[in-house]
């Protein structure tokens, strides 16, 4: 039947995945833990078991390539293409020198050639992008955006960033922490400062993985109502711990790891001067850590500025944001492999 489906006339021009779609509910997709066909625009349409195979992809192709120095051109004869709204440095050259390494050839554009819904609308964009390339990553202003992409595409689309969530980011942040702590299960993980793309994007994800998350913004800088009712409904469901206050030492007593982000984001330059009044306080330092666990550790996606975070917490020993940079690398490379191949790991199943 499966295969007479696939073959129909009617299995077409968006057909596979309006198909993949109704098996993410249905869990015959979940059971072989299967992402071939997918879209990410957020973790939070991805299953417990879904994102640790992610990861564990993602620490295969890292071991395999890094340390075995194997060549291994799963992508071959692939293209992608890479839509950039918004600058970034990690975002780039993690998905090209991957995709690259890979055997399959990106291509970047910025809004010098292409200007989504200005020149072209987003449905005239998706399906021709859809008959040129494999999958497309767009790092966007607007969430809108991408899920207009998907709607009207036949490839995967893949979240580089956009105002409510940074997917890519949290699988690098989480494969750093499993290697490092050599589990996940059971850490907490305090953020301290703003409630943007990325803490939505630890919410959304952490209590799948078994994750505690203590969260700390200022009056007025909280996550979306929306998000912080899934991160609860999760945290309930998985059985861990969510705090949301106002306090960081409050957020950081007892934790294993500290997060922090950008006070000002791209296009909040105007309200620089009232946010760094309001984030008064937020500064992660020692000072901040003397009341985490013994073995804290730091994290930053970077670029960072000191406001954020002072030099002895930077560039200390505990700091694990170098290794969270490169392995933004592996973990879209897994990402990638894993939303359009079949391709099993080879290492043992990491421990989660």
């Amino acid at each position: 039947m499966y295969f007479k489906i696939l073959n129909t006339a009617s299995f077409k021009f968006g057909c596979w995945k309006t198909y993949a779609r109704g098996l993410r509910s249905g869990s015959a997709l979940q059971r072989c833990e299967n992402l071939k066909g997918r879209s990410c625009l957020t973790l939070a349409d991805f299953t417990s078991e879904e994102i640790k195979r992610l990861l564990w992809v993602s620490a295969d192709l890292k071991h395999r390539i890094k340390h075995e120095k194997q060549y291994l051109p799963l992508l071959q004869g692939k293209s992608i293409a890479m839509i950039f709204e918004k600058r970034s440095t990690r975002t780039r050259m993690s998905t090209e020198t991957g995709f690259a390494l890979l055997g399959g050839h990106p291509c970047f554009l910025t809004t010098q050639d292409i200007h989504l819904g200005v020149n072209e609308n987003c449905t005239d964009t998706a399906r021709i992008l859809s008959g040129l390339c494999d999958v497309i990553l767009a790092r966007v202003y607007n969430h809108a955006t991408l899920e207009e992409l998907d709607k009207d595409s036949s490839i995967p689309i893949i979240n580089g960033l956009s105002h409510l969530y940074h997917p890519i980011q949290i699988l690098a942040d989480f494969l750093t922490l499993q290697e490092h702590y050599g589990s996940l299960t059971g850490l907490t993980v305090s953020w301290i400062g703003d409630g943007n793309n990325v803490l939505h994007s630890f919410m959304t994800t952490a209590p799948k993985l078994g994750v505690h998350l203590k969260v700390a913004t200022p009056k007025g800088y909280e996550p979306e109502r929306g998000i912080i009712e899934a991160a609860e409904r999760l945290s309930k469901k998985h059985a861990t711990q969510f705090v949301l206050t106002s306090d960081p030492m409050e957020a950081v007593c007892g934790s294993n790891v500290l997060v922090t982000d950008t006070w000002v984001s791209m296009g909040q330059e105007e309200e620089k001067k009232k946010r760094l009044v309001d984030f008064g306080g937020y500064q992660v330092t020692k000072e901040t850590a003397s009341v985490a666990q013994p073995d804290w550790t730091f994290l930053h996606c970077l670029p960072r500025k000191k406001e954020e975070v002072d030099d002895d917490v930077f560039y200390s020993s505990r700091s694990l944001v170098f290794p969270e940079a490169e392995n933004r690398k592996w973990t879209i490379m897994g990402l990638l492999v894993s939303l359009l191949t079949d391709y099993s790991p080879h290492i043992p199943r990491i421990k989660f």
